[in-house]
């Protein structure tokens, strides 16, 4: 497994990802699908460096992305120093190989070189599932609250009920 910032000619995979996403979010829960994101922002990500994959054997197995700000989400809270986890996607083929606690490995030394207090997250939707996934990869699940003004966030946010997860860096 490797990881390392994801390049211009990864965009097609990378929307195929979001797209699988998508599509099985859609099979499980009706509210809360992530959107069509726009080639603009990921390659602007990609541009400025935050938007990551991981591969097994040349492929790319799972993408995400990270900011160092988050205040639509996080509130007050973005105060502190964080590194935000976003839009993690797997291919269906490398499921299994448990993704976070990959990303969770990369992420620990990457916030701290970064000088990151935190390690954060979020979900929409009350996932039991994805709560459980998260908080047994080191994540502290700080509850679920409704979001009361997305601003300019994606659709999914929009009147949703956020999950919020952060790991403290030690």
């Amino acid at each position: 497994m490797n990881i390392q910032n994801s390049l211009p000619q990864d965009i097609r995979s990378i929307f195929r990802l979001y797209r699988i996403a998508s599509d099985y979010q859609r099979s499980k829960f009706v509210d809360n699908v992530w959107p069509d994101f726009s080639p603009e922002l990921v390659a602007k990500e990609i541009q400025e460096k935050r938007q990551f994959k991981l591969t097994i054997d040349g492929k790319i197995a799972c993408v995400w992305a990270i900011t160092f700000s988050d205040p639509e989400i996080w509130g007050d809270k973005d105060m502190d120093a964080a590194v935000y986890i976003h839009r993690i996607a797997t291919d269906p083929d490398c499921r299994g190989n448990n993704m976070v606690e990959q990303i969770v490995r990369w992420a620990k030394p990457y916030a701290r070189s970064c000088n990151k207090d935190f390690i954060r997250l979020d979900t929409c939707g009350h996932n039991e599932g994805l709560i459980k996934h998260y908080t047994r990869n080191g994540f502290d699940f700080l509850g679920i609250s409704k979001m009361t003004d997305p601003g300019e966030l994606p659709s999914h946010y929009h009147d949703a009920e956020v999950c919020y997860f952060e790991m403290k860096l030690v």
